[in-house]
């Protein structure tokens, strides 16, 4: 069964960097795809990035590109997301979460059958 256990959450000043940790495990993830979302208060989960756990371009949110990057560790099946320059708007839980079909676009949430248990991030002003 696959299991997807996200870490590296936490509070930092606005402009600081942070980077989400993604061990997956429990499954050949040589054809999945891997992905990170975030969710704010009172607000719908929303895509932040996307990548093939095999390789090939990522894909990044509007809000994301240029500032946070995503990558997988294949030694420690992990994927990660650094954020740099981080802003109070980038506050929210963020998770992870793998599919391996993509039926439409890896950008819509259902798409993802399995989700991490979410990790806080809050960035201060």
């Amino acid at each position: 069964q696959v299991q997807l256990v996200e870490s590296g959450g936490g509070s930092v000043p606005a402009g600081g960097s942070l980077t989400l940790s993604c061990a997956a495990s429990g499954g050949s993830f040589s054809s999945y795809t891997l992905a990170w979302f975030r969710q704010a208060p009172g607000l719908e989960r929303e895509f932040v990035a996307a990548r093939r756990w095999s390789g090939g371009y990522p894909d990044y949110s509007d809000s994301a590109k240029g500032r946070f990057t995503i990558a997988r560790d294949s030694a420690k099946n992990t994927i990660t997301l650094q954020m740099n320059n981080l802003k109070p708007e980038d506050t929210a839980v963020y998770y992870c979460a793998a599919t391996r079909v993509v039926r439409s676009s890896w950008r819509d949430v259902g798409q993802y059958g399995y989700w991490g248990q979410g990790t806080q991030v809050t960035v201060s002003s």
